[in-house]
């Protein structure tokens, strides 16, 4: 028997096992996918010739086999060994409310392809639900979560700057990147024609200098190649398999299985703690349990909620903790590809820069902020960067000989974008349940994901554009493209709430300690606890969660009450 199990192993679960572990605690890692290595396995020291058909993916093969995977900005011909086959991994979504689930089974998750950017929620987000009765109150607050979020911070290395906002708190940040020229003129023309507006420099996961607990792990710093999806041999940015598990690993209290898919949890229905997990080897479709005495679920949203909702007994016919029936219930994704773009043709034309940072600007929330949100509740902020767009001709480009070779050398304009990233309001209609006839090549059910958006994200969706085009052409420039809707739930690849914390077991799955109100051993540490979704991106929440609720439960199990 183990002491503690961790099912997951992508973001939040890469912490939950190395913070685990570093208690002293025997520690097995369940990964349903197969197992990668570090540096072996990624194809991040390629050139561009080195790859097929510029690194696209076929068109007949996205059609076949990835027609939602496709859709994520990341997936290439680089990085496509890293998502899911839809033609393998099918679920289903209705068309007038659908979900494109982005996925990535093997071990690491989604860790290795992420966008790295991370952000605190602040006090008003975790303060949001109580005070516009949308969702249920957070258990915690962010006092609550401080200090792990210091924690986290300092381990996996956030470059970011100092800037004293109350909507999007400071950290302990690694130096942080720098604007080029036009983004410090951008930055200085919005924040002159929209007081209370910032523009920051992203803060992100990537080592701007690495330090000496970096380096003890064969981690340094960026070299600003700006392909880090593909996994980053040189461990400059965060993941699983760069940070987290070398460092669980070095303890000697970690072992790891992959291709394991957990079928269900079981639960004794006289102490409701939760004595094993049973899995089905995703090759030989042989099953397995596996006991210990605490268990942390990292499944990620949907994942989590399948493992709980297919945890059926006598005891629990909705699925294990669920008597509240919130159990797969309330996803949330930020509205996403909410995109304008503008050229400003009176930036610098003798200026450029080197390399390819790892991030971009951030705008900061505003809305019910320092300025009205009209009849919306909540907000959202921006991502983006100014660029200097190249001159080199392509196969379209008119001209021949000196001419086009000449024109090939003259840098193009500054292109300016900037993306929204809106709150999603919880709403227990937005769901995902099983099916109750089709089953996947294991035996287990079929998922439904319905997700749709409210009025209030529709009436935010059309601010976040109105901003956009504003602050644009404030700034000097010319809209040339913007977008007219979010692109669908799901594919800002942010899902979260499906067993949301709370106060009340009747309304919530789990407490303020990520612990099951029904199961006292049972915690969760992933985007299913989230009670709100605020609009930074969520995953340095998760793994400060994951940080704080490992040392608890190492706590109680020491002092006896686990």
């Amino acid at each position: 028997m183990f002491d503690a199990i961790v099912i997951g192993s992508g973001m939040s679960g890469g912490i939950s096992a190395k913070e685990l572990c570093e208690r002293g605690l025997k520690v097995l890692l369940i990964e349903r996918g197969k197992k990668v290595e570090h540096v072996t396995d990624y194809n991040d020291s390629q050139s561009p010739w080195d790859l097929p058909n510029n690194n696209a993916v076929p068109e007949e093969e996205l059609a076949r086999d990835y027609p939602v995977q496709g859709q994520c900005y990341a997936m290439n011909a680089a990085t496509k060994q890293f998502w899911v086959k839809d033609s393998e991994h099918p679920y289903l979504t209705p068309e007038e409310r659908p979900f494109t689930w982005i996925r990535g089974y093997h071990l690491g998750g989604r860790s290795i392809m992420w966008g790295r950017q991370s952000y605190r929620l602040s006090p008003m987000d975790f303060e949001a639900n109580a005070k516009d009765g949308h969702g249920v109150d957070w258990p915690i607050r962010y006092d609550d979560l401080a200090p792990w979020y210091s924690h986290i911070e300092k381990f996996i290395g956030v470059a970011g700057s100092k800037e004293n906002l109350p909507q999007l708190p400071d950290g302990e940040f690694l130096p942080p990147w720098e604007m080029n020229d036009a983004e410090k003129l951008f930055k200085a023309s919005v924040e002159d024609k929209f007081p209370g507006r910032k523009v920051i420099i992203g803060r992100n996961a990537n080592l701007s200098q690495a330090q000496p607990h970096h380096e003890e792990l064969g981690r340094t710093s960026c070299q600003n190649r700006s392909i880090c999806e593909r996994g980053c041999s040189f461990g400059a940015n965060h993941s699983s398999l760069s940070s987290s598990l070398p460092a669980a690993e070095r303890t000697g209290n970690l072992t790891t299985v992959t291709d394991a898919i957990v079928h269900s949890l079981v639960q004794d229905p006289k102490t409701g703690r939760i004595t094993s997990v049973r899995v089905i080897d995703a090759k030989t479709m042989e099953g397995k349990t596996y006991e210990a005495k605490v268990f942390f679920l990292n499944a990620s949203t949907i994942g989590t909620a399948q493992i709980l909702l297919n945890s059926k007994s006598e005891a629990n016919p909705r699925g294990l903790c669920n008597k509240s029936d919130q159990v797969g219930r309330n996803i949330m994704d930020h509205m996403y590809a909410l995109s304008t773009v503008g050229i400003m043709p009176d930036y610098p034309k003798d200026s450029y820069y080197r390399g390819r940072r790892p991030t971009g600007i951030y705008i900061p929330r505003y809305r019910n902020v320092t300025e009205d949100g009209g009849d919306y509740v909540r907000g959202y902020g921006y991502q983006g960067a100014v660029v200097r767009r190249g001159g080199m001709p392509d196969a379209g480009t008119p001209g021949l000989g000196q001419d086009i070779k000449d024109r090939g050398r003259e840098f193009g304009p500054w292109m300016a974008f900037i993306s929204g990233f809106g709150e999603m309001l919880p709403n227990p209609e937005n769901r995902v349940t099983q099916d109750e006839v089709r089953k996947d090549k294991w035996g287990i059910p079929l998922l439904n994901i319905s997700v749709g958006f409210s009025e209030n994200e529709r009436k935010m969706a059309k601010q976040i554009l109105a901003d956009g085009r504003a602050m644009i052409e404030g700034a000097g420039g010319t809209v040339v493209s913007q977008a007219t809707q979010p692109g669908p739930p799901g594919l800002g690849i942010h899902e979260m709430g499906t067993a949301r914390m709370g106060r009340d077991p009747m309304t919530s799955v789990f407490n303020g300690f990520n612990q099951a109100h029904e199961a006292p051993n049972l915690f969760c540490t992933d985007g299913a606890v989230m009670a709100s979704s605020g609009c930074q991106n969520p995953s340095l929440t998760y793994m400060a969660m994951s940080a704080r609720a490992a040392h608890h439960a190492a706590e109680w199990m020491k002092e006896g009450k686990l």
